[in-house]
């Protein structure tokens, strides 16, 4: 094996660091994700600083039934209906259950989760409900 000179090596350590640089320049977290039927958690994000986070139902639906979740960790079937801290996700309880590094990633990439809008109300994204209900106070057409 030939050995390479260490200016070669050198330029090719500044070349690399120019890249990792200038894609971290270019790189900004990403706009809010959720699609249909993700829940928007929400209870005490925004008073923490931080963007709600997004879990993606039908992701984890299709790989687990809904007992896991609603009977064996108690998620209970109503969005906000749950008191969801970060203290109780790192001491395993909800999704600390399974993502605790070994079952699942941990929560060490906060924005893999708290990736929604700002100011975002805990609910279902994009429901069904939302779309054909009239929200409550804002009433109907008038006669």
């Amino acid at each position: 094996m030939k050995q390479v000179p260490w200016v070669t090596r050198i330029r090719r350590g500044l070349t690399a660091l120019l890249f990792a640089v200038v894609a971290i320049t270019l790189w900004t977290p990403a706009d809010s994700r959720a699609e249909y039927g993700d829940i928007v958690i929400n209870n005490y994000a925004d008073a923490a600083g931080m963007r709600p986070a997004i879990f993606p139902h039908w992701f984890h639906r299709i790989r687990f039934r809904c007992k896991v979740c609603h009977a064996d960790l108690g998620f209970q079937f109503k969005a906000g209906g749950n008191e969801i801290t970060m203290l109780k996700i790192i001491d395993g309880q909800f999704c600390g259950a399974c993502h605790n590094g070994e079952v699942a990633w941990s929560v060490e990439n906060c924005d893999l989760c708290h990736s929604g809008k700002p100011n975002t109300p805990t609910q279902v994204h994009e429901s069904t409900i939302q779309k054909l209900a009239v929200p409550v106070g804002q009433g109907g057409s008038k006669k």
